[in-house]
């Protein structure tokens, strides 16, 4: 076993960090209060290969495996992670499903352009209806000669109302039930296809969350991404890779307020004395110091997984899980650890609190990766008995 990182991966890592550094920490709550998508850092971060990381080079992609993305992920969340969640719904969910489910045509028509961050892209599944119940999507799609047509609304669609293409999931048999939803690629400007109500939400402010409204919209039959009524499952399959950016999200958010709070309680006094040398905050840092390198090394398993080409479905939902929910816990003491001034915009560990939410939520709420991980086992246990 080797827990180390290679050298090209420490090298990412400070990469990433510098750019993060220099690009990104001046203007976050600036971003955070006026809910402006970074645009021009967004595309900045294609330049960097970071739009592109987890495809081959062939498709303008960078080829990083997914420890690699993993990493990425966590540095761009250490400091904004309204920033890092436009990545993840960008590069795991639109990109990726094109690649996996996409033909030659449209992974050469679409993806170098995701890569280098020329477009934005944007998955919309989740519907005001079925949210954790996927499976009961509501949105149609009608074959009309060389078209389909497709009527209903999306929510929760992140980047939604800056994409240039989004990935459509819409019934295309009622009957056939998770076996009869297909998955659409929808490109901005199509005529009936728009974005609805922006959200105004607690945390990850930056980050754009649509309504995206389909009326009579009309896309060309090549525009069927993968086989028809394949799309749902698909889509789970991209969800467990999906849950490792998420995990590795949650994990930077987590560093980002730890980080922090032990400088703060190097700097803050109390008693005549820093806050650091009490014991009750001693032990606050060591409890949320130990759960981080926990939720690091389960994430990181999960990549190390995926990468070797084995199934993540329990792995990646068990490292979502824990991290995000580690990561809440993290953000809470974080805040306790500033008093006051954790209650203050003025520190960053009060953005940390308001954007850890969503990850207990987004990608499949904590409830759900519970689910998944129970029939993983139980299953298990079923082909052993």
């Amino acid at each position: 076993m080797d827990f180390g990182y290679t050298p090209e991966q420490h090298h990412l890592r400070k990469t990433v960090r510098a750019f993060c550094e220099a690009e990104i920490r001046p203007h976050v709550m600036e971003w955070d209060e006026s809910q402006t998508f970074p645009d021009q850092v967004f595309r900045k971060l294609g330049e960097l290969g970071v739009l592109g990381a987890v495809f081959p080079e062939e498709l303008g992609g960078t080829g990083y495996s997914y420890v690699d993305y993993s990493l990425v992920m966590e540095e761009l969340a250490r400091v904004d992670p309204s920033v890092a969640l436009c990545v993840a719904a960008h590069v795991s969910l639109c990109t990726n499903h094109i690649y996996l489910a996409g033909n030659d045509e449209q992974k050469q028509r679409y993806i170098p352009k995701l890569a280098s961050g020329e477009w934005i892209g944007s998955w919309a599944l989740t519907e005001p209806e079925s949210g954790s119940d996927a499976g009961g999507t509501h949105t149609r799609a009608v074959r009309d000669g060389d078209y389909w047509v497709i009527n209903g609304s999306k929510t929760f669609t992140t980047n939604g109302q800056v994409a240039d293409v989004c990935v459509v999931m819409a019934v295309t048999d009622r009957a056939a039930s998770s076996h009869g939803i297909s998955a659409f690629l929808v490109e901005k400007g199509t005529p009936g296809f728009r974005p609805g109500k922006k959200e105004n939400k607690l945390g990850m402010r930056c980050s754009p969350t649509n309504e995206m409204i389909l009326t009579d919209c009309r896309v060309p039959a090549s525009q069927l991404c993968g086989k028809q009524g394949e799309g749902f499952v698909d889509a789970l399959r991209i969800l467990d890779g999906g849950r490792i950016s998420i995990a590795a999200l949650a994990v930077g958010i987590a560093q980002g307020a730890y980080e922090a709070s032990l400088r703060y309680s190097k700097q803050r006094k109390q008693f005549g004395r820093f806050i650091s040398e009490f014991q009750a905050i001693q032990h606050k840092l060591a409890d949320m110091a130990t759960d981080i390198d926990a939720s690091r090394l389960l994430t990181l398993r999960a990549a190390w997984m995926k990468d070797s080409g084995l199934n993540v479905n329990k792995e990646s939902s068990m490292a979502k899980l824990f991290a995000s929910e580690t990561a809440v816990r993290v953000a809470d003491e974080a805040v306790q650890v500033h008093g006051g001034y954790g209650f203050l915009k003025d520190y960053p560990v009060e953005k940390f609190y308001r954007d850890v939410k969503l990850c207990t939520i987004g990608e499949g709420t904590s409830e759900i990766q519970r689910l998944v991980i129970a029939r993983q086992l139980l299953n298990t246990e079923r082909q052993h008995g």
